[in-house]
Formats: structure tokens, C-alpha cells, sequence
């Protein structure tokens, strides 16, 4: 993998296999027996992320056709959002994509009582609930796929390495969770400038350290050459030759690089500028909306469709609790790059 395609996936944060991508298309399908009903995007239109939410709508309607895309300004507000799904509403839509942030969607959810599936894009899997699904990338879903490829690589005994941030807290907390199923032995420790290893004769087989940063990268060097087993979520990955160095043979859980180049190069192609992560999650969430259009199942139940969808952020299936769950591959940290070796089921 290049330099250049690790750069794009530092700046948008998110990537896919390229055996997954598949670009809709709405070439094949019969008018006749195509859904016509619209989609609505909740977007932030206006306000602080006018310009992300933009962007989030050129890559909807690149996945789907604009005769089916109604946008509306959230503003970026839970009053935003509010008003804009009352909009909304009053167009009897098929499906609701957005909104974007965690504060907008209990006002989303609130004012749709049920009547209509959302696929909100926030990360935070509290709010998932019966028809309001959280198709953000989230930190349970990465350290479980980092944990179950390390289980099945003979890893047993885990340190998770808490750094401070909400991310990693919330990692922390998932790998605790995931004790039982995998068949783990977990313990958290916070990054405190100087903290020794356990001792050698309770060390862990592997470490994760699922957030960034300068503290994460000096206990990876504190790690190097201990024969411990690095993990990481994508949040890590770092192309600075010093944190390759840091990361080198680290296993990662993260969508593949090698497949963003495909939606970015189009969306490029076809609006100029880059494309993002959160471009990227609105990009699949229209695709899968069109999927659902030409298959006539565009519906919560079409939704529920235990095959699950196909896009650029990775193979998705939707779960009843509002959950999604994602596959990733898992990247090895080499000098000269990363390198998709495997992949892994988050859940």
C-alpha cells in the first residue's frame, strides 16, 4: 500500500475492502416496479458543519438518484433537527438518513415515534433503539473484531491501555464486555508517564491500544521487542515514518485502504474536493436505500435482510435492537505501510 492511499485514509478515517465496494446502480431496475417513494437526508445544511453536510449530500445522491433524495437542513441543532424531520415527514418518505450528530437524533427518533426506519450517523450505540439504527463506526465494533482475530491467534490475556478519551474509555469498556464470549482475560490500564509492564510472570499475551497519540505510541515502543502482541483500531494508524516504526507488526482492525480510493476517486471526479469518513457513511447509506429500491424492499424488514449490504465503510447487517454490525479487515503495521491480512466480524 502507498503512501498517498494511507494519507487518504488519515484524512477521511474510514475505508473498505475492495472485494465489498459495490456501486449502485440504478440502470437495471424496471420503472414499473420500482418504490418511488423518497428518501430524507437530515443534514447540517447551515450553521458550523454546513460544509461537511454538503458533502454528505453530493455522496447520497451519487449513490441514489436525485429524483428520490429530499435534503433537509438540521442546522446542526437538536431544534434543527426537529424542524427538519417534521419537514420531512410531510413527504411520507420511505426511510430517514441522518441526522449526523448524537444530540439531533433522540429528537429524530422522538418526532418519528416508529412510524418510519432512520439510519442515523452517529457512533454513539446508545441511542440505537427498534427502527433507529447507528450506522457509525463504532469503538465496540472495532475492538471486538481487533479481539476475536487475536483469540483466534492464540491470544488469551489482554491489557487494554485507557488513554483518557471517550474512545478509548469506550473501547475499554467493550473489550471488559467481551470477556465471556471470546474467552478472554481482560484488564485495563491507564497511560501514566513511566508505567512499567505487569509483572513477568502475569504479562499479557497482547496489548491494545485503541486510541492516538503521543501516549499510545510511547507504550507501543514500550511494548516493541517484549514478544507481546500489539492491537490497535483504526484511530491509531499513523503513516509518520516514527509511528510505523512504533506500530511495526502491530494488528489493527480498521476497513481496508485499498478500496476508498474507488468512492473517493468518483465522488472527486464528479463534485472535486476529497471525500471523508462521515461522506463515506452517507455515500452507503443511500446505496443502501437504492438496493432496496430495486429489489422493492425498500422497508424495515427489507432492512433486517439477514445478507446484509455491501458498500465502501464494508459489509453492514442490521439488527432488530438498532445495532449494526460491521466486518473489517485487519491490517498489519509494516515499515513502508499497512496490510490487510484478514478479516474480522464487529459487533
Amino acid at each position: 500500500m502507498d503512501r498517498r492511499s494511507l494519507l487518504r485514509l488519515l484524512q477521511s478515517g474510514l475505508v473498505a475492502s475492495a472485494a465489498s465496494v459495490v456501486l449502485p446502480s440504478h440502470a437495471f431496475a424496471s420503472a414499473e416496479k420500482k418504490d418511488k417513494r423518497p428518501i430524507a437526508l437530515l443534514v447540517p445544511l447551515s450553521g458550523p458543519r454546513a460544509r461537511l453536510g454538503s458533502s454528505m449530500r453530493q455522496a447520497a445522491l451519487l449513490a441514489e438518484n436525485s429524483d428520490y433524495v429530499l435534503s433537509f437542513d438540521t442546522g446542526g441543532t437538536a431544534a434543527g433537527a426537529a424542524a427538519a424531520v417534521g419537514q420531512a415527514l410531510r413527504r411520507k418518505p420511505a426511510l430517514i438518513l441522518g441526522p449526523l450528530l448524537a444530540e439531533e437524533v433522540p429528537a429524530v427518533t422522538g418526532s418519528v415515534a416508529g412510524r418510519v426506519p432512520i439510519i442515523a450517523f452517529s457512533n454513539d450505540a446508545v441511542l440505537r433503539a427498534p427502527g433507529t439504527y447507528i450506522f457509525g463506526i463504532t469503538a465496540r465494533q472495532l475492538t471486538s473484531a481487533v479481539l476475536r482475530y487475536a483469540r483466534s491467534r492464540g491470544v488469551k490475556n489482554v491489557a487494554v491501555i485507557d488513554d483518557g478519551t471517550p474512545w478509548s474509555a469506550a473501547a475499554a469498556l467493550a473489550a471488559s464486555q467481551l470477556e465471556g464470549e471470546l474467552g478472554l482475560r481482560v484488564r485495563v490500564l491507564e497511560v501514566k508517564a513511566g508505567q512499567p509492564l505487569p509483572a513477568a510472570g502475569d504479562a499479557p499475551d497482547g496489548v491494545l491500544l485503541p486510541g492516538s497519540g503521543p501516549a499510545v505510541l510511547a507504550a507501543a515502543r514500550g511494548i516493541k521487542d517484549t514478544g507481546i502482541q500489539l492491537l490497535a483500531t483504526l484511530q491509531g494508524i499513523d503513516n509518520r515514518p516514527e509511528a510505523l516504526e512504533a506500530l511495526d507488526g502491530a494488528w489493527i482492525a480498521s476497513p481496508d485502504p485499498a478500496a476508498f480510493g474507488t468512492f473517493a476517486s468518483e465522488f472527486a471526479a464528479r463534485n472535486g474536493g476529497d471525500a471523508g469518513a462521515i461522506t463515506a457513511l452517507a455515500y452507503d447509506a443511500a446505496g443502501i436505500a437504492n438496493a432496496l429500491r430495486n429489489a422493492n424492499t425498500l422497508s424495515a424488514q427489507g432492512l433486517l435482510d439477514g445478507k446484509g449490504f455491501r458498500g465502501v465503510t464494508g459489509p453492514v447487517r442490521f439488527r432488530t435492537d438498532g445495532s449494526v454490525a460491521r466486518d473489517f479487515a485487519i491490517l498489519v503495521a509494516r515499515p513502508h505501510g499497512y496490510e490487510p491480512v484478514a478479516v474480522s466480524s464487529g459487533s
